[in-house]
C-alpha cells in the first residue's frame, strides 16, 4: 500500500486553510478519536470553544477495514444547538455515517455539520469542509513520530 507522511506543518498550514473555509456558527466540537483529536483541540482554541468533546469509533484494525463501525463514548450534548463534527480523514465515509445517524437519533434538535483535513471522492459522505483530496494511505505524524527510531 502506497503511503503519505503528513507532518505537523502541513497540519498547521491545513487547519489555518479549514478555519478559512468554515463560515458557520457552532457552540461545540466533537472530534471522532482518536484522528479528529489534534483538529480538535487546535479548532477550540482558534475559536474559543471550551466545548471539545470526543466521540469513539472502531472502524479500522490497523489498515484493514472492519465489517461495520461501533460508536461510543457518546458526548452529552443538552445544552448545544449547533455542533461541529471533526475527524482527521473521511475514506469510506463509512464512520462519518455512523457517527451522525447516532448523535442525529440522540439530539434531534442539533444541527451538526462536518469538517476534515482530508476526503477521498469515493467516500458515501462528503464533508461540509476539508481541505485536501486523499488518493492514499495518509501516516498522520501523530500517529508515527513517536515510533520513529532516533
Amino acid at each position: 500500500m502506497e503511503k503519505r507522511y503528513y507532518p505537523y506543518e502541513d497540519f498547521l498550514a491545513d487547519t489555518k486553510d479549514l478555519t478559512k473555509q468554515i463560515d458557520w456558527k457552532f457552540d461545540s466540537i466533537i472530534a471522532i478519536a482518536r484522528g479528529g483529536m489534534s483538529l480538535a483541540h487546535l479548532l477550540g482554541e482558534y475559536y474559543n470553544i471550551r466545548e471539545v468533546y470526543s466521540i469513539n469509533t472502531i472502524g479500522y484494525e490497523d489498515t484493514t477495514k472492519l465489517a461495520s463501525v461501533k460508536v461510543f463514548n457518546i458526548p452529552e450534548l443538552n445544552e448545544s444547538k449547533s455542533v461541529l463534527i471533526v475527524d482527521d480523514i473521511v475514506d469510506s465515509g463509512d464512520t462519518l455515517v455512523e457517527v451522525l445517524k447516532v448523535l442525529r437519533q440522540m439530539y434531534p434538535t442539533v444541527i451538526f455539520k462536518t469538517a476534515s483535513l482530508f476526503y477521498k471522492k469515493s467516500a458515501r459522505i462528503a464533508p461540509d469542509w476539508y481541505v485536501r483530496e486523499a488518493d492514499k494511505w495518509i501516516d498522520f505524524f501523530w500517529s508515527v513520530d513517536l515510533n520513529r527510531k532516533i
